[in-house]
């Protein structure tokens, strides 16, 4: 069976890699040739086409189009060139991307042809933009792709509602979905508000947890070492100073990947992994500090140390992915919102029952299982 995979699997980001990594390496543990579709859309990173710009109430989406260009512009001319590189090359050699990259949907029907069935997630790929609104493609209503089976597995929406303007599309994008499921229960909500029941969707995990198991790029040689590895996104706020306190109390080297977006300076050593070595360095750290979804559930799935530290000010209601997770684990309490020295010493010398933990995650990578597997079956036995 040949499966093709939609997500953000292009971004330089750390998380998104390795969730687009879960779902093809959990798929093809099942036999099932799974490769991504090089949809890669200039509005998801580089802003896209300005859309009229003499008209004055589209100037707010306009700015934000300009900006994100000028960002795109500013990290490839002036970005680490060795980083990228590194991350072009988990791209083609972990994850298996090739052929030239597509920007518009109506050139996709090459692509989906002999496509048995096509998956649509993980990562926020249901997540409204300025520029686009909602995405067809990120729901599979792909041209010459209407007698393949599609499946979502764990997208996100980034939030917990969406702007009423989208309920009518998003409900008829969804509704021809073969199978349904979103990586939040905040998700359900978005979705029954706009007429699908919730009998009809489920939630399921990020492909981090699905997969559990990376040992095929940690080899046999990770060594857990004394530092603190501190992986922020977005901002510094709080972070710094957990991960500043974690590093005094542990007396270990405090390092801090630099990110493609970061606009703060290094907490801690400054370094610039590719990501297999941002990997090891995660699972080889006495404690991980994060204010990431990815950081978090990485660190849960590798029985690492860890002190999960929620986004400060407009930021927190992103902080509902790592809520959601950790209460799940059985681990809200890891979660910080100050930098409390009390606290933070409190989590860094609290040992993690990590047997409790790893049942908890059994339970839901075995409903994440049933739900794949059921739809992998219906797919292989009555093709569309």
């Amino acid at each position: 069976m040949k499966a093709g995979l939609f997500t953000y699997h292009f971004s330089d980001n750390y998380g998104a890699l390795y969730q687009a990594y879960g779902l093809r390496e959990w798929l093809r543990g099942r036999g099932i040739y799974a490769e991504f579709v090089n949809y890669h859309p200039t509005y998801v990173e580089e802003g896209g086409p300005l859309d009229r710009p003499w008209k004055p109430s589209l100037w707010g989406k306009n700015a934000t189009i300009a900006y994100m260009w000028q960002a795109h512009m500013r990290r490839k001319l002036f970005g680490d060139k060795v980083q990228r590189a590194r991350f072009e090359s988990f791209r083609r050699d972990v994850l298996g991307v090739t052929g030239p990259r597509i920007r518009r949907a109506e050139d996709l029907a090459p692509a989906v042809a002999g496509m048995d069935i096509l998956f649509c997630g993980s990562d926020q790929i249901w997540n409204p933009s300025i520029q686009k609104g909602l995405d067809p493609v990120y729901f599979l209503d792909i041209p010459g792709s209407d007698h393949t089976y599609k499946v979502a597995y764990a997208p996100s929406f980034g939030r917990g509602t969406i702007e009423g303007r989208y309920n009518s599309q998003l409900s008829s994008l969804v509704s021809r979905l073969d199978g349904i499921s979103v990586r939040e229960a905040t998700g359900l909500d978005v979705l029954e508000r706009v007429g699908i029941a919730r009998g009809q969707a489920c939630v399921v995990p990020d492909p981090t947890i699905l997969l559990g198991r990376f040992d095929s790029l940690l080899g046999d040689g990770i060594a857990p070492d004394d530092s603190v590895f501190c992986y922020a996104l977005r901002s510094d706020e709080v972070i710094r100073d957990v991960a500043l306190e974690t590093a005094r109390i542990t007396g270990g080297m405090l390092r801090a990947p630099r990110t493609t977006h970061q606009r703060w300076s290094d907490i801690g050593e400054g370094i610039v992994p590719g990501p297999v070595e941002w990997l090891q360095t995660l699972a080889a750290a006495r404690v991980v500090v994060s204010n990431s979804f990815h950081g978090v559930a990485l660190s849960v799935v590798l029985n690492r140390p860890f002190i999960a530290v929620g986004l400060p000010g407009k930021r927190a209601q992103m902080n509902a992915r790592v809520e959601n997770l950790l209460a799940i684990v059985g681990l809200e309490h890891r979660l910080l919102t100050d930098a409390d020295p009390a606290k933070v010493r409190q989590l860094t010398e609290k040992p993690i029952d990590w047997a409790t933990v790893n049942a908890r995650l059994d339970a839901v990578r075995r409903n994440a299982e049933a739900y794949l597997d059921g739809h992998l079956a219906i797919a292989h036995e009555h093709p569309l």
